[in-house]
């Protein structure tokens, strides 16, 4: 007997394979010299890092600067063999204070359904007064920071559980 897939369809183990062909994504992404980046790595809920993750990026502020793209102000990039990710943003295009710098999509193995998440700079003059951010619980609120690592580099890593998970939303 043969059952129909419904919505507790897991999204893997291999659906990275069917997206290469979909929206090269990271083409859009602008040259170093004109950005800062925020890479990171993905883990499950054991620590282990994920190797088949799909991490997408809404970037509003970005998307009238980028009309020539496929997708303006999208971005869709896969994680390596080490569970390493890196999505670039175009320095002028900066979110406004209080605002996450990324809305952020997260596809791997074993998810019943996609996960919703924001980043957040942490240099951004508007973190104590952002309202999305202050719905969040101050000792979760973390999980949603990206750590300035070089003067064009942030740090921000998602856990898909466990002490370290990472903040997921739900969005009507």
């Amino acid at each position: 007997m043969t059952l129909p897939i419904t919505t507790t369809q897991t999204v893997g183990p291999f659906f990275h394979e069917a997206w290469r062909w979909a929206s090269d994504a990271t083409a859009a992404q602008p040259h170093a010299a004109d950005c800062i980046t925020v890479s990171g790595i993905i883990r499950d809920g054991a620590g282990v890092a994920i190797n088949d993750a799909v991490i997408e990026a809404w970037l509003p502020d970005v998307a009238a600067a980028e009309q020539e793209q496929l997708l303006p102000g999208f971005r869709r990039v896969p994680s390596n063999d080490d569970g390493v990710f890196q999505i670039a943003l175009p320095r002028p295009a900066i979110a406004a204070a209080g605002t996450p710098a990324l809305y952020v999509t997260v596809f791997a193995r074993g998810l019943v359904k996609h996960q919703f998440s924001a980043v957040f700079l942490e240099d951004d003059a508007g973190l104590a007064s952002s309202p999305f951010l202050n719905q969040v619980p101050a000792a979760r609120r973390a999980t949603l920071v990206a750590r300035r690592t070089g003067p064009d580099a942030y740090t921000w890593d998602i856990h898909m559980q466990g002490e370290h998970e990472t903040v997921f939303f739900d969005y009507a």
